[in-house]
């Protein structure tokens, strides 16, 4: 018995060019890209992709980047990978600590 053949999607426009490899990663991709997205801002699945990693919430018309094909799913509180800060020790500032040394 023959094997079933998978669906092509949206890849035949393709026809018989470029190999089947190629054409079932740009099937992945844009099954990804096409399907809904949610604003990290409002949450609400009202994303579109305006142009490579740049997306805009239609509810909230928040504009940001994010990665080129889906949204990342990041939330906004959450801090950058890059440059974010050391939590601080103490609330008081090495002057302070000096200062009640003194004063004993």
């Amino acid at each position: 018995m023959a094997k079933k053949k998978k669906e092509s999607g949206s890849v035949k426009r393709f026809g018989t060019r470029y190999g089947r490899g190629v054409k079932e990663r740009i099937g992945k991709i844009e099954k990804l890209r096409n399907s809904k997205h949610i604003c990290p801002y409002c949450h609400q699945p009202k994303v579109i992709r305006l142009a490579a990693g740049i997306w805009k919430c239609r509810k909230c018309s928040a504009k940001f980047a994010s990665k080129a094909y889906f949204v990342e799913k990041r939330s906004v509180s959450q801090p950058e990978a890059v440059g974010t800060s050391k939590p601080e020790k103490d609330a008081q500032s090495p002057e302070g600590q000096q200062d009640e040394k003194e004063e004993s």
